[in-house]
């Protein structure tokens, strides 16, 4: 109608305007109230950076669990570390086994992640999250229901009173009290109460696509608890290590201490999140016990003489040797591998390139030639092990081949601050297949020394001003000097005066919190959605942090370029490409000598308990979703 005016007679539209104007108002009116969709963002009751969630909202339980399984009895288990330590939100001292961050027994975040899938988490302690389409903000609408171990609710203050202590810093030293979620957290800027059970956290920047999804791994704590008097009266420090039982929410609770030694928790029969989901045929186990053994040697024969129960096997050679018993041989303790879809990490010797002598790559590089991995997998491990190869091992952000073109888009302005072989060689370590080829990558390993300046005298490495090149290997596990040792003799018959040093697991981490060492066995995990957590692996703003991750000590504006270009990654391709790009450079900067990966998890356990069938996909999941069997204990005289 109106068209047809404006046809007709163009002198007419001034005539017109306001009936115009008032039709347009009216017809907006109606669109806002006919699509309210447009006017807040869509709920979510789970977030995945790969793929869709598995799991529908309405689902009543994961894949990989028993619903009906029986709850009861004592599961009893080792721990490798003593304790002096049950509040994890501070990096201090060592933090009781079942208390730490992510054990999940006595606290709780506001989002669980899958056993089914990777980089994916269900609602927990919230009823939905919401975000915009910029994800420069997240909302979790809390669960009306969900309670601490005392009956108080658990409120949007205390989740904002977490997120404050995951940034909290010493107001004397400004040090931050974790180091890992200070940078994992930087881009959260603002915590506000936006309903009554509902609570918003702004970001700084908008597009990074992760930052909602580390949100839901925020672990919560009870802020009444925390401004509230221990037993003694005093009060209660959240920024300091503490021996008091903490206040949780999660199925289970402290039952009783003896630090150093052993620590038990018992399951809270009224726990509010008993029926949900996301927690169905979980926490079957009415007690949990953990038990402090100092030796690995020591560990294993307590298994074998029954002192606890679930043994995951790291050494080789012990599961290859040790497991030929009478109560495994009468089928009262069972051997089993399980195969797991996860990322294999990157274990290695981590150099501390904030020593001079590790600064030349060449010197690096000449370490890793000097490691002979076939020697030691055939005559130590039993041929058990993998060579890794990437920091993103079996995973499609793996690199491979020379770089693509839009890898290259990455690389080329980083040029001047890169290897050159980044460009032009895949990285692959070097292999020994007989004594002639080990004997080529020790000649090697000798010519990039001197190339970086050092001269063998009287059998000894120097450098350019005379001083021998030392090494120590800095270790707390005593079974991993018999592979150090062999290493060690390589390295001596290029002129390294390398040596071992054994330390309890107190001092290692004082050692690795303050970087004072040469060379350490470290481990770097990935997910298959890397990303904020980057920051903290190899940026320069983490350098120099006491307790950080870069234990490296990497400072290069060009891996902090890579590691934003992963972290505001718009898709999944283009996390693709920034990953691979970065493990290009992390490889051939030579800041780890790659060790080894294994296809299965090596666990074995006393007979008198059930299990899922089949397992999680991603973890063996004990003893969160296993059960006590008394039918199969009775038969097996077990209890």
């Amino acid at each position: 109608m109106l068209r047809a005016t404006f046809n007709k007679c163009e002198k007419k539209v001034a005539s017109l305007m306001p009936h115009f104007v008032h039709l347009l108002f009216a017809a907006l009116i109606g669109l806002s109230l006919a699509a309210p969709a447009f006017a807040e963002p869509e709920k979510h009751h789970a977030l995945s950076l790969v793929r869709e969630p598995k799991y529908p909202a309405d689902f009543k339980h994961f894949d990989g669990v028993n619903p009906n399984a029986p709850k009861g009895g004592t599961v009893r288990l080792a721990s490798a570390a003593p304790y002096d330590n049950l509040n994890p939100a501070v990096f201090r001292g060592n933090i009781a086994p079942g208390v730490s961050r992510g054990a999940d027994l006595v606290f709780e975040a506001l989002m669980v992640t899958s056993r089914e899938e990777g980089s994916t988490q269900y609602c927990l302690l919230c009823e939905w999250v919401s975000f915009p389409e910029d994800r420069s903000s997240v909302t979790f609408k809390l669960r009306e229901s969900a309670r601490w171990h005392d009956g108080v609710a658990v409120t949007v203050e205390d989740v904002l009173f977490s997120m404050d202590v995951a940034k909290g810093k010493d107001p004397d030293t400004g040090a931050p009290w974790q180091p890992l979620l200070a940078q994992y957290y930087k881009n959260v800027v603002k915590g506000e109460k936006t309903g009554e059970h509902e609570v918003t956290f702004t970001f700084d920047v908008s597009g990074n696509r992760e930052l909602p999804f580390i949100v839901g791994e925020l672990v919560v704590y009870p802020k009444h608890w925390w401004e509230g008097r221990d037993e003694s009266g005093k009060p209660r420090d959240i920024s300091k290590t503490s021996l008091e039982p903490p206040l949780g929410s999660g199925p289970y609770k402290v039952k009783a201490t003896r630090p150093g030694e052993w620590i038990a928790f018992e399951r809270v029969p009224a726990y509010w999140g008993r029926d949900l989901p996301v927690r169905a045929g979980e926490n079957n186990f009415d007690t949990l016990e953990f038990q402090y053994y100092g030796d690995s040697n020591v560990s294993m024969e307590a298994f074998k003489a029954g002192q606890y129960d679930f043994r995951a096997e790291s050494s080789a050679k012990t599961w290859a040797t040790a497991y030929d018993f009478p109560a495994l041989r009468e089928g009262k303790v069972v051997k089993r591998e399980v195969k797991l879809e996860t990322p294999k990490p990157m274990q290695g010797f981590i150099f501390n390139i904030r020593r001079p002598k590790f600064e030349d790559v060449r010197v690096r590089r000449a370490f890793n030639l000097a490691f002979d991995f076939e020697w030691t997998n055939q005559n130590l491990f039993f041929g058990q092990y993998t060579r890794t190869n990437s920091f993103f091992q079996g995973q499609e952000l793996a690199s491979k081949g020379l770089p693509s073109p839009a890898e290259l888009e990455l690389l080329e302005p980083l040029r001047d601050k890169i290897p050159p072989e980044v460009f032009t060689e895949e990285f692959r370590n070097p292999v020994n297949n007989d004594p002639a080829d080990f004997r080529t990558n020790l000649r090697q390993a000798a010519r990039l020394l001197k190339e970086a300046g050092y001269n063998v005298v009287n059998n000894k490495l120097v450098s350019p001003k005379g001083e021998p090149f030392t090494v120590e290997f800095l270790i707390e596990s005593e079974a991993f000097q018999r592979v150090i040792l062999p290493y060690v003799e390589n390295l001596r018959r290029l002129g390294i005066d390398a040596n071992v040093r054994l330390v309890d697991s107190t001092e290692m981490k004082r050692r690795e919190d303050t970087f004072d060492f040469d060379i350490i066995v470290g481990v770097f995990a990935q997910s298959e959605s890397p990303g904020n957590e980057q920051r903290e692996f190899w940026s320069s703003s983490a350098a120099d942090q006491t307790g950080s991750r870069n234990v490296i000590g990497i400072k290069n504006p060009a891996i902090d370029t890579l590691v934003d270009k992963i972290i505001f990654a718009p898709n999944r391709d283009a996390l693709v490409t920034a990953c691979r790009a970065l493990d290009r450079v992390l490889l051939w900067s030579a800041f780890v000598i790659p060790q080894w990966h294994s296809a299965t998890a090596r666990i074995a356990y006393w007979n008198k308990f059930g299990s899922p069938d089949p397992l999680p996909k991603l973890v063996v999941g004990f003893p969160e979703v296993w059960w006590f069997d008394a039918e199969l204990a009775a038969k097996n005289g077990l209890k």
